[in-house]
This record gives structure tokens, C-alpha cells and sequence, in this order.
């Protein structure tokens, strides 16, 4: 039996079918953004507090304590953009050869790409025959970007940014060092350490449940988790500090 036109026009749109759908790839990708924005706040409140917290553990000089917080965060965000920059680096490197690849075996083979084409949308579930014909009229618009999207899940047009994401990564954990940092400054230096530790676990809190929230996963045990853990850590960072700091001159 022939496919209908319906049913051509409904594979065809393929994703543009349900374009409200909330897991369509534009919303995945934002949310992927904003995910790794809030990691990157929450290495940089973690990381800073625990240099702010154990230097203050052995002076409560603020010349040392603002010296060894700015480096923290200085070095910290530059880490985090080279590593990210040679990470989506790589990434982006591999979805270019594979876009590469597969220009040379539509030029080189296309009958077998259309055949490997007909073949992917069987496996969704469609007919032979309306596979077939919804395969050769996508070829015939844009056998790429047919291939792209059903063999390789890329879009050409959305390639991932080396420089943004090193961008995005270091303002992320700037944005997050800077809270321990300047929660330690201003206060007197009897109020240093208890409203840096109150400050942390606030933010580590709201960046646990904003995590949670985002990934759909349970937000009072994210929270506890993170909260729990960054006190722990601060507690031992401000321990270490107060136990050498003092004990070699």
C-alpha cells in the first residue's frame, strides 16, 4: 500500500511536528547552558570559600585573606576556560569531521546514503515504502542536513563555541568566587569566618535546588547534599588553615 500524503508530510517535518514539545533541542540547549553556568557558580563559591576560609583560620590580616581569594579566583577561572575551551574544542573538532565524512559519501555514494537514510527511518517505525519516500524527497531538499539530523543528530548551524563556552565557564566562576570573597572582607574579623560559612551554604543551597530543578531531580536532597558537604569541606579548609597557619612562622 502507498503511503498517504499525511503521512509523507508528518515524517517529513520529522521534530517540527510537536514544536511545543518542552525537550525540542533549542530548549535543551539553553537548559544545557544554564546547567553549566550554575556548576561553574558552584565551583567558584566552593573553591574561594575554602582559600578565604582557611587562610582566615590562620590570620585575620585582610591584605593575606583578599590576596589568596583573588588568586583562587583568578586562577580558577582561567583553569576553567582553558579546560573547557580544549574540551568543546575537541568536540567541535569531531562534528566537523563527521559533517566532513558525510559531504564525501553523498558525493562519493549516494545511492547507498539514500538506501542508509531509508534505512534509519525504517528503524523509527515507519514502512519500506513510506521510508523510502520520505528519504528521497528529504534527499532531494537537502540530502546533508537529511543525514545530519537522522544519522548524526548534528545541526550545522548550531556547532558549539569553543570561546563562548570558555567565556561562559570563567564568568560563571567569577560570579561564584566573588560571594566568599567578598563576604570575608567586609565584615569585622570577629564576624569573618561564621557569616562567610552562613553566606556559602545560602548560595551553595539556591545553586543545589536551581541544579535539581533544572535536571528534574530531587531538590531537598540535592540540597542537603550540597549543603552538607560544603560545610564539611569549609570546616576542614578553615581546620588545615588554623592548625599550620598558626603552628609555623
Amino acid at each position: 500500500m502507498m503511503p498517504s500524503d499525511a503521512q509523507i508530510q508528518a515524517a517529513a517535518e520529522g521534530r517540527q511536528t510537536h514544536p511545543a514539545e518542552p525537550h525540542s533541542g533549542g530548549t535543551a540547549g539553553r537548559l544545557n547552558w544554564l546547567r553549566a553556568g550554575v556548576l561553574g557558580a558552584n565551583d567558584g563559591i566552593v573553591s574561594v570559600a575554602g582559600i578565604v576560609v582557611g587562610v582566615a583560620g590562620a590570620t585575620s590580616a585582610r591584605g593575606p585573606i583578599f590576596t589568596a581569594g583573588l588568586a583562587g579566583l583568578v586562577a580558577g577561572a582561567v583553569s576553567m576556560a582553558l579546560g573547557e575551551y580544549v574540551s568543546v574544542s575537541s568536540q567541535r573538532d569531531s562534528e566537523l569531521a563527521q559533517l566532513g565524512q558525510e559531504k564525501r559519501e553523498l558525493a562519493d555514494t549516494p545511492e547507498t546514503e539514500l538506501t542508509e537514510l531509508t534505512a534509519l527511518y525504517e528503524a523509527k517505525g515507519l514502512s519500506a515504502a513510506t521510508a523510502r519516500t520520505v528519504a528521497a524527497e528529504l534527499s532531494a531538499h537537502d540530502a546533508l542536513a537529511a543525514h545530519l539530523d537522522a544519522e548524526l543528530h548534528i545541526d550545522p548551524d548550531d556547532l558549539v563555541s569553543p570561546v563562548q563556552a570558555a567565556a561562559a565557564s570563567a564568568l560563571s566562576f567569577t560570579a561564584g568566587a566573588l560571594l566568599p570573597l567578598v563576604a570575608i572582607l567586609l565584615p569585622p574579623a570577629a564576624l569573618r569566618v561564621p557569616i562567610t560559612f552562613v553566606a556559602v551554604l545560602i548560595a551553595l543551597g539556591l545553586a543545589g535546588a536551581l541544579s535539581a530543578r533544572i535536571g528534574g531531580s530531587n531538590v531537598r536532597r540535592a540540597v542537603l547534599r550540597v549543603v552538607i558537604g560544603g560545610a564539611l569541606g569549609l570546616a576542614f579548609t578553615y581546620g588545615v588553615g588554623h592548625l599550620f597557619g598558626t603552628a609555623i612562622h
